[in-house]
């Protein structure tokens, strides 16, 4: 997901206009990257918005699986996107098993 393509072919004149990224490619983005350098399952992305920077998402990981699945550990974490969709950084704000929930 980039916002620059480079059009260096035959004719090419450099930098094309920046492609729109949906929210829907955001929010698989922000999974299938932050599991990748996790080395563990994305399952869900709780939350996204867009900022100055790009977007931030809140993604759910499977960081430990157990049997049954309602003990296996969880976490949260957040995560900045550039303009294109591309993590820039990322850290754990909350680790809990799968079958709690918060209390209010």
């Amino acid at each position: 997901m980039t916002t620059k393509q480079q059009d260096k072919g035959a004719g090419g004149d450099g930098d094309r206009p920046a492609r729109r990224v949906t929210l829907t490619q955001v929010m698989r983005g922000a999974a299938k990257q932050l599991g990748e350098l996790l080395g563990c399952e994305a399952v869900s992305v709780s939350a996204v918005k867009s900022t100055r920077e790009g977007w931030a998402a809140d993604v759910e990981i499977v960081e430990v699986e157990r049997i049954p699945e309602t003990t296996s550990v969880m976490a949260s974490y957040h995560v900045q996107l550039d303009k294109g969709g591309e993590i820039t950084g990322y850290e754990r704000t909350r680790r809990y098993t799968r079958g709690q929930t918060d209390r209010q």
